[in-house]
């Protein structure tokens, strides 16, 4: 039997992952998850971690570290991958960092179009290239994008953040067509309407949010704890057989 069966299907123990914007929102969902699943993690962002992340990685016998990035930085993204390669072999790779803008579609300034195009998607294809590089080498990896209910759906006042989240789930499918054949499990998690700081503006205006929770069928918001969970499927080898999926964590929003 081999060493994944013998840990079970869901076991991370062994595995590094980079998960960018790790330590806030869903990305400390995300991290908290992957630790208690095994993995050591590299969270990459602007934001530095909290303390009680590390506290909750030597509580595990894991590890947990930061690098300071702006993923709107092209040349920033190289140095930092490299540094990253240097010192681990990167097993699993969480795309999860992201900003959005709101402006009506004929207002939206093309500066603020450019920089959620820039974090959203071109930071995600670039982040691919560098650590999938020497997951094709070896032929094992997984990579997870986050993606949005709005690769379904075109929002409103969010048009940047649409096209940008629209990508991300092409994206995936068209590396899942190159990669998964190499042995790299390329997937994407679509998160619905979540209880995070993202959504401040909708969370403090008590029609919007009655109406949202109201078509939700789980009947409530979802949590970084409920993302962090399927990022470890997808990251895991229960998921071996799982290529090229936009799996919506939505409460079964879209089925409505």
């Amino acid at each position: 039997m081999d060493g994944d069966r013998e840990r079970g299907p869901f076991d991370l123990t062994g595995r590094t992952a980079v998960v960018t914007g790790g330590g806030r929102g869903l990305g400390r969902g995300i991290t908290l998850a992957l630790l208690a699943a095994g993995a050591d993690v590299v969270s990459l962002g602007r934001s530095p971690l909290p303390a009680d992340l590390a506290d909750t990685a030597t509580a595990l016998g894991r590890r947990v570290t930061a690098h300071a990035l702006d993923l709107a930085d092209s040349a920033a993204i190289t140095a930092t991958a490299r540094e990253v390669l240097a010192e681990h072999r990167v097993d699993i790779l969480v795309n999860n960092a992201g900003v959005q803008d709101r402006y009506p579609a004929a207002e939206f300034p093309l500066d603020a179009w450019d920089h959620v195009l820039e974090v959203n998607l071109r930071a995600v294809f670039q982040l691919c290239q560098l650590f999938g590089g020497p997951m094709l080498e070896r032929g094992a990896g997984a990579v997870v994008n986050v993606a949005s209910l709005l690769s379904f759906q075109g929002g409103i006042t969010v048009p940047a953040y649409a096209a940008s989240k629209g990508g991300v789930a092409q994206l995936t499918k068209a590396l899942c067509n190159e990669w998964a054949g190499r042995g790299v499990n390329v997937n994407a998690v679509a998160p619905g309407y979540m209880d995070t700081e993202l959504n401040t503006a909708l969370l403090a205006d008590p029609v919007r949010r009655e109406q949202i929770s109201t078509r939700i069928p789980a009947g409530r918001w979802g949590t970084p704890q409920d993302v962090g969970n399927v990022v470890v499927f997808l990251a895991s080898p229960a998921a071996a057989y799982v290529h090229g999926q936009v799996l919506a964590v939505d409460g079964g929003w879209l089925a409505r």
